[in-house]
């Protein structure tokens, strides 16, 4: 076996995280375990040939625009990432390498700015089609059909 145990990493990381941002929600839940899952595999904290770091494989200017474009006009969501995750000021995106919390805050971030709702919580094709239009991007590598597995595996953990 190789990376982090899934119900484990759902329950005391990701759950604590979109419960103390106020956007929790099973679908939430869901869509952010699989996003990992997706991303890393759970086991990788920097990508092999580019610049995304964390479970979530955010690259470094994804997380800065998250701070100057979105969380900077959210005073209160920033103040409340920041005492979730132990940290002050506005961090660097190494951060989302060794701070799995922040790297959750990131990525839920992210899905926030998304200008459509999230898919029903139980459904393993919509929130795969969900993370490959707002996460992955339309010319990124992603495949949503062959990831419906992993976003299953998310809601079952």
């Amino acid at each position: 076996m190789t990376g982090l145990n899934l119900s484990q990493f759902k329950a005391r990381i990701v759950l604590p995280v979109v419960q103390a941002m106020g956007q929790g929600g099973d679908a939430a839940l869901n869509l952010l375990t699989g996003t990992a899952l997706v991303e890393s595999g759970l086991s990788y904290l920097a990508q092999l040939q580019g610049p995304a770091l964390g479970l979530w494989q955010m690259e470094p200017a994804t997380h800065d625009d998250c701070w100057a474009n979105w969380l900077r006009y959210q005073p209160d969501m920033a103040r409340r990432i920041l005492m979730l995750c132990g940290m002050t000021g506005s961090p660097d995106a190494e951060a989302t390498v060794w701070n799995l919390r922040y790297a959750c805050a990131m990525a839920r971030v992210k899905y926030l700015r998304a200008p459509s709702a999230l898919p029903a919580a139980n459904d393993a094709a919509a929130l795969s089609a969900y993370h490959k239009q707002n996460y992955n991007t339309a010319l990124g590598a992603a495949n949503a059909a062959h990831n419906v597995g992993l976003f299953q595996q998310a809601i079952a953990a």
